[in-house]
């Protein structure tokens, strides 16, 4: 008998297209005629589109094209505007904060000023981009929780680029926009305070990160593990007990040692990866402003032990057996 698997299935159950509900008076159109995609089918449902943006979704992607294009033009300008360099030199271009020196004024556009502009955009589409995700949530009737997994990771967003730096007085504290220089700055805030990884809240970060990898990586385990039972129609499974989620309930009791039922398994995963970039903002939110070193800090707490620094540091090019 062939067995119905919801990944790489030779069989896919495709029903007629729909667009969806009909649209309250007022508001925008959908976008797109659906069509289906067999590769799509492989991997999830096989229609694609249409797709409602709304008054919201618009401005959102044109304020966030604006962003993007001052970054992207700034960093052409800053390679003499040599298409090719701009492509190998793409991973170390950046477009910088203001220097120290302005505070929180606004500096000039070619001092930190197209930072600062674009770092406005952004941030505006990014909170029109959460406003969309509320209201649709909200007109199909459904609960907030992606809204607020949402607003948890624009709270990291914001304390790294607006928060912080309004605390400590100066722009210049703030992330810059570009790939490596965005990790050199992570390395050097690190080793000006202290070394982060003493800073509990940025333990209690990394804790909920690997929690949330292993938790999603044992829920969809799980899931597919049943899915020749229904188990990927958790919402049947919920209301309707049934050989897939009792088989799965017995699996985690059986092999944790406690039960997860569809629907405790989702809360466990949201807020561990809720908790992951809440407790990061809150650490940045207390390096430079509550604590200055977090290596001393730890040493005081008896988290890490004092090493004796009066000890003159060896070469360790210049040591026994490393090649010249």
């Amino acid at each position: 008998m062939a067995e119905y698997q919801n990944i790489f299935t030779a069989v896919q159950v495709r029903s007629p297209a729909y667009p969806g509900v009909p649209m309250p008076k007022g508001n925008l159109p959908r976008i797109g005629k659906p069509f289906f995609s067999y590769w799509a089918g492989k991997i999830g449902d096989a229609q694609i589109g249409p797709i409602y943006l709304g008054f919201t979704g618009t401005l959102s992607l044109i304020f966030g094209f604006i962003a993007i294009e001052i970054i992207g033009f700034n960093m052409l300008a800053s390679v003499n505007w040599n298409p090719i360099e701009f492509i190998k030199n793409f991973f170390w271009l950046a477009l910088e904060p203001p220097p120290p020196s302005y505070g929180l004024s606004i500096p000039p556009l070619s001092d930190g000023g197209w930072w600062l502009m674009a770092g406005f955009f952004l941030t505006v589409s990014i909170i029109l981009w959460w406003i969309r995700t509320w209201k649709r949530a909200a007109d199909l009737g459904m609960g907030q929780w992606l809204s607020w997994a949402f607003a948890a990771a624009i709270f990291f967003y914001l304390s790294l680029g607006f928060i912080r730096p309004i605390m400590m007085g100066s722009w210049a504290e703030a992330v810059p926009f570009g790939i490596f220089p965005h990790l050199d700055w992570t390395a050097a805030f690190s080793i000006r305070y202290g070394n982060l990884y003493y800073n509990p809240f940025h333990m209690l970060s990394i804790a909920f990160l690997y929690g949330s990898a292993l938790l999603f990586a044992m829920h969809g385990a799980t899931i597919l593990s049943v899915s020749r039972f229904g188990g990927d129609r958790e919402i049947d499974q919920v209301t309707h007990r049934g050989t897939a989620a009792e088989r799965a309930a017995l699996f985690w009791r059986w092999t944790m040692g406690f039960n997860a039922t569809m629907e405790s398994i989702h809360r466990w995963a949201w807020w561990f990866a809720v908790l992951t970039v809440v407790t990061a903002g809150i650490g940045i939110l207390l390096t430079g402003t509550v604590v200055d070193n977090w290596y001393l800090w730890a040493v005081k707490h008896g988290v890490a032990p004092s090493y004796p620094f009066e000890t003159p540091a060896i070469d360790p090019t210049l040591m026994q057996g490393v090649a010249q």
